[in-house]
């Protein structure tokens, strides 16, 4: 899934991006993220928006503006990579289109509305010979990279227990896709964060078996879920306890993770988000937690702070770019999101039927 676009393997050429969608994903992530790599450049931005064609033109003056993917298209030979950060219901039929035009494709997460779907674009991509991957950039979120770092080292033992939380307080719903009740537009908060929280119970703990969900509407006039907690039945023998809401009025407990010689707990979101968000730029110490914030490692009595490891969503575009020239394998295989999308659909049954939902075969 990694042919080498001829652009992108002349000597380290530019690789060439055409990023679809000017919201928060591609303004405040996405753009900034490709801008801040070596060696790519960000050549296009697809948006129709009058308000985000002109923030996109102010942030990215070098980028050629256009108002539809079908336009994007027709500069295919000018691109080497297509950003898919439009709103979920269309994450599929784009990146099959840019595939089809021979272009390697970044997806926003959730990957899909459904696994079938992930599973055929994917099926689509190895076809043609063409990378394919998934925005999980959670991976690369300090507390997690520090949790990667403390269970190599042995530090906590053999962990059985992950409990994990994004959670927000969003007491009124906005309006936008993400607040449809429409399946195809895969709103709702297990898609949202779930997907994240799915994805690195996953890369920590390996293939599930079974799976229990609390899926509800809290809000008034919600018409997706807003409050949900999953527990994970891992082959390894390990739960993953996860929560993700909108209405959690207090959300300062991040994780706490129980291991047979100690546990590791901490507490707030990592910061990249917030920088993001903020305008700021990767730069020297990108990623770099105030020591206040740092977690705990220890049991009973006896604690000691642990350093965050530095968050590198950077890291993301990086990988894509050596995987790009040297046809190597993407920083995260889509089946990975196509198995996270299986137990979403699989929390949704247990929801409904109030019951512990067994996958025919672990991920």
């Amino acid at each position: 899934m990694g042919l080498v676009t001829e652009n992108a393997a002349a000597g380290g050429a530019e690789i060439r991006v055409g990023l679809i969608g000017y919201g928060l994903a591609g303004e405040a992530f996405h753009a900034p993220l490709i801008a801040a790599t070596p060696g790519m450049r960000l050549a296009a931005i697809v948006t129709s928006n009058a308000e985000r064609v002109r923030q996109a033109r102010a942030g990215h003056p070098g980028a050629t503006i256009v108002e539809s993917a079908e336009r994007l298209w027709e500069r295919a030979g000018e691109l080497d990579l297509v950003v898919v950060a439009s709103p979920n219901r269309t994450h599929v039929p784009l990146a099959g289109a840019a595939l089809r035009a021979g272009l390697p494709v970044v997806v926003d997460k959730p990957f899909a509305p459904a696994a079938d779907e992930g599973r055929a674009l994917v099926e689509e991509a190895r076809r043609l010979g063409l990378l394919l991957t998934v925005f999980q950039n959670r991976r690369w979120d300090g507390d997690f990279l520090t949790l990667r770092r403390l269970m190599a080292e042995g530090a906590l033992g053999d962990v059985h227990r992950f409990e994990s939380r994004f959670e927000r307080w969003r007491p009124v719903p906005k309006e936008g896709w993400r607040e449809q009740g429409d399946p195809a537009e895969a709103g709702g908060i297990l898609y949202d964060l779930g997907s994240h929280l799915i994805d690195q119970a996953l890369v920590l703990f390996g293939p599930v078996t079974h799976v229990y969900a609390e899926v509800d509407r809290r809000r008034p006039g919600a018409r997706v879920d807003d409050d949900a907690f999953v527990a994970l039945t891992h082959a390894s023998g390990a739960r993953s306890h996860l929560w993700m809401s909108a209405v959690a009025g207090d959300h300062a407990l991040r994780m706490r993770v129980l291991g047979s010689r100690a546990a590791y707990v901490k507490s707030g979101m990592d910061v990249q988000e917030a920088a993001l968000r903020d305008g700021a730029v990767p730069g020297p110490g990108w990623g770099e937690e105030p020591e206040a914030d740092w977690g705990r490692l220890g049991a009973a009595d006896a604690w000691a702070p642990v350093r965050t490891e530095p968050g590198a969503y950077p890291a993301f575009y990086a990988a894509v770019a050596d995987a790009l020239r040297t046809g190597g394998p993407p920083p995260v295989d889509p089946m990975d999101s196509v198995a996270g999308l299986e137990i979403i659909h699989a929390a949704r049954r247990s929801a409904a039927e109030e019951t512990v939902v067994p996958l025919r075969t672990a991920q």
